[in-house]
């Protein structure tokens, strides 16, 4: 099954764990990682041969890279192998998965066909989970691991990284999320894998900062020294040198007071001052570490934005005369072709790399897009080919589908330019081979992004890296700051390796180890085990939401249909609205509540409304809490609707299944999910009816009627008299029609 590959020791090592317990590989970028997971692959499947292989990773390029890798490296079929991208509809993607052994795909859409149940992740022997430090917070990583731990057959994770995380809590929480029972570490300093690391010669290009730059940038400095010393006097920092850190923590602190029902002058005049500061701070940052251009770029817009706003910390802020004159000075500066001295330096530097070996690659990276368009323009005017390298579009910001990056690395590899001028996209996996040269634009404060732009050179001969640093500013900063990450990663990995292997606690339900299927496992009932047998219909809109994940997760039999009221059917009865509190209030602002509520009651004998949200109702907008008191009382007293606070979708997910539990019986099998109308007239009956077809709904159902007159006549119809109605097309058309000619069957 392997073609002509034959692993390191180190690979047979880190295999040996990872073929019994789920594992989390920590490997420095070029060292086979990738080769680890083709050979686990390999085993699995020769273990459970009707088994699949699913491997996520982050984006479609990585995904594509992959799928090319495992089709090189396996004498299998072609037809064994399927990438799955945003483009491949979810009917094909549900063919694929059954016809397919191993698969390629981002989380995202994985994830809506898991909910969609149009795969099936009990007969997935391996997950194989790619940058595996994304999986933290509510990243798709996390739904989908939690998932295949329960309900593979033949469960086994494979977490690969090359940096899983900063500090103790987020290395912690990506083993938790991913079910790790154990983690192999290597560094390039380890002697199983020293004898196969190419040498990497790091330097240090320190650049001075010119005085006409140093002029503008005590101006603004000036600005933040002032506006921090105001937040002192307000008694809410203790000096003002605080770090942006530091800042954007206490502007979090007076965001979570004034949720709480806390609103003091003090706080909101230090809540607008801490805008302010950030505010020229990110420009401060420009100005040293970028570009005059790109800081003037900023500052024009801050200026634009004081015209049309009303928010005083703008409108403060560029009334200040040490603002005005920074803007001053930029624009002649700028308008006379004063560039940051980064900017001719990088250029000196290329132009004296290709001078020596007009053959050498090399991967200059920077942290903001407009200065890689810049540095692009710079290379340009010395004749040299460069191509820049972005994610996608931002608003008013260069961007590249991932359709012309796969084109645009393709050529870089083929020779046809020398310069990959690139953003963070380019930091992640992807494998640009003999790349000579790699140049950080400035220093990145992150461990990580620092160790993946480092790996992108070295992989297969000495590789080199440069680091721009303008002295005195924070460039110096984030070079430390990074450095001393990383140190205290690779201890907090090695204690946590000694830590598991004290342990061996294993970090699952079920031990991962057996080779015989493992549902059920356990004798005890888990505390939603119950909850398995409560039928809960939900709008297919809310597919991606964190409350379906967590109502999945718990165990509920839930079913995406497109509901004309409400969002979670319960029962005949009972239908829930869901919303968050920034929903809620809108919808109060911009009328739509009544309606919906008039809705619910005319459909359900018991509707329910859940408000989600850590925010306070009352402080959401800025909206009288008078007004959000009388209609919270309009709901519960005028229409007699239950209201429901919850903080978090965990939080309403139970709820949903609370509600679920005590409304079904657990005999019914099923029930409508349209639910159980009061005494209808003639015309209600019939307007209900016709707007449960697919893609209808009430507004649609009164012109569908008008048109035939009687319910016969409607279905009857042919799709050309069907399109004939306003708003229905060929697509809605030929639904309605499937709904009315296909045979029913008792097979969901």
């Amino acid at each position: 099954m392997l073609r002509d590959v034959t692993p390191r020791l180190y690979q047979q090592t880190i295999l040996a764990t990872a073929s019994t317990k789920n594992t989390l590989v920590v490997l420095p970028t070029g060292l086979g990682k990738t080769l680890i997971a083709i050979l686990l692959c390999v085993q699995r499947l020769r273990a459970h041969p009707e088994s699949k292989i699913l491997l996520v990773t982050p984006t479609r390029p990585l995904a594509e890279q992959h799928y090319h890798t495992f089709q090189h490296a396996l004498d299998l079929p072609a037809s064994s192998f399927s990438l799955f991208t945003g483009h491949v509809p979810p009917a094909k993607r549900a063919t694929l998965w059954k016809d397919s052994t191993i698969i390629f795909t981002t989380p995202q859409g994985l994830e809506n066909d898991v909910i969609n149940r149009s795969i099936d992740l009990s007969v997935v022997s391996l997950l194989i989970v790619d940058e595996a430090h994304r999986a933290v917070g509510d990243y798709s990583y996390v739904y989908l691991a939690k998932e295949y731990i329960k309900h593979a057959q033949w469960p086994r994770v494979l977490g690969l990284s090359a940096s899983p995380g900063e500090d103790i809590e987020t290395i912690l929480e990506v083993c938790a999320n991913l079910c790790i029972e154990d983690v192999e570490i290597r560094t390039l300093e380890d002697p199983d894998v020293k004898p196969y690391v190419q040498d990497l010669d790091i330097s240090w290009e320190y650049i001075d900062l010119p005085s006409e730059i140093l002029t503008i940038k005590k101006h603004l400095e000036a600005i933040c020294a002032d506006r921090l010393t105001q937040v002192k006097q307000l008694g809410y920092i203790q000096s003002a040198d605080a770090t942006k850190g530091q800042l954007l923590g206490l502007q979090k602190h007076l965001f979570a007071e004034m949720a709480s029902g806390t609103r003091t002058p003090e706080q909101m005049k230090s809540i607008s001052l801490l805008a302010e500061t950030l505010k020229v701070d990110h420009g401060l940052e420009l100005l040293e570490t970028q570009g005059l251009s790109q800081a003037l770029s900023y500052l024009e817009r801050i200026e634009d934005e004081s015209r049309m706003t009303t928010i005083k910390a703008v409108k403060n802020l560029v009334a200040d005369p040490r603002f005005r004159t920074a803007l001053l000075q930029s624009r002649q500066l700028t308008a006379a072709g004063f560039v940051h001295p980064k900017l001719p330096k990088i250029i000196e530097m290329c132009v004296r790399i290709l001078h020596d070996d007009p053959r050498s690659k090399i991967i200059i990276f920077t942290q903001f897009r407009e200065t890689g368009s810049r540095v692009v323009e710079g290379l340009k005017t010395q004749g040299l080919s460069s191509h820049i390298f972005v994610g996608q579009a931002k608003k008013g910001e260069t961007g590249m589908s991932q359709k012309v990056q796969a084109q645009t690395l393709a050529e870089f590899k083929e020779g046809k330019f020398n310069v990959l001028v690139a953003t963070s996209v380019a930091e992640e996996g992807l494998d640009i081979p003999s790349v000579d040269h790699v140049i950080f634009y400035e220093p990145v404060p992150s461990a990580i992004r620092a160790i993946q732009r480092r790996g992108r050179t070295g992989r297969h001969t000495t590789g080199n890296v440069r680091v721009l640093l303008a002295r005195g500013t924070r460039d110096e900063a984030y070079r430390w700051a990074s450095h001393h990450k990383e140190k205290r990663m690779h201890r907090i990995l090695r204690d946590l390796k000694k830590q598991i292997a004290l342990q061996q606690k294993p970090a699952t339900p079920h031990t991962t180890n057996a080779q015989t299927p493992q549902r059920g496992a356990t004798s005890q009932q888990s505390l939603f085990e119950f909850a398995t047998k409560q039928l809960i219909y939900a709008d297919y809109r809310e597919k991606g939401s964190d409350v379906i994940k967590n109502l999945l997760l718990m165990g509920a039999d839930l079913r995406l249909q497109q509901l004309q009221i409400g969002d979670f059917a319960i029962s005949e009865r009972v239908v829930v609205e869901y919303k968050t509190v920034d929903d809620f209030v809108t919808s109060l602002l911009d009328g739509r509540l009544i309606p919906q509520l008039r809705e619910l009651k005319r459909n359900y004998w018991k509707p329910h409304i859940i408000v989600e949200g850590m925010q306070s109702i009352y402080e959401a907008r800025n909206v009288h809490p008078n007004s959000i008191s009388g209609m919270i009382a309009t709901i519960t007293s005028g229409f007699g609707i239950p209201i429901v606070m919850t903080r978090t979708p965990v939080e309403s997910a139970r709820m949903i299944l609370a509600l679920a539990r005590r409304e079904q019986d657990v005999s019914d099998e099923s029930f409508s999910p349209h639910g159980e109308r009061k005494a209808q007239s003639t015309r209600e009956a019939q307007e209900y009816i016709v707007s449960a077809f697919p893609g209808i709904g009430p507004q649609l159902a009164k012109p569908i009627l008008r048109k035939f007159g009687t319910l016969r006549a409607f279905v009857s119809s042919s799709e050309e008299e069907l399109r004939k109605v306003d708003l229905i097309g060929e697509k809605k058309a030929r639904a309605i029609k499937r709904v009315v000619d296909d045979e029913w069957t008792d097979q969901s």
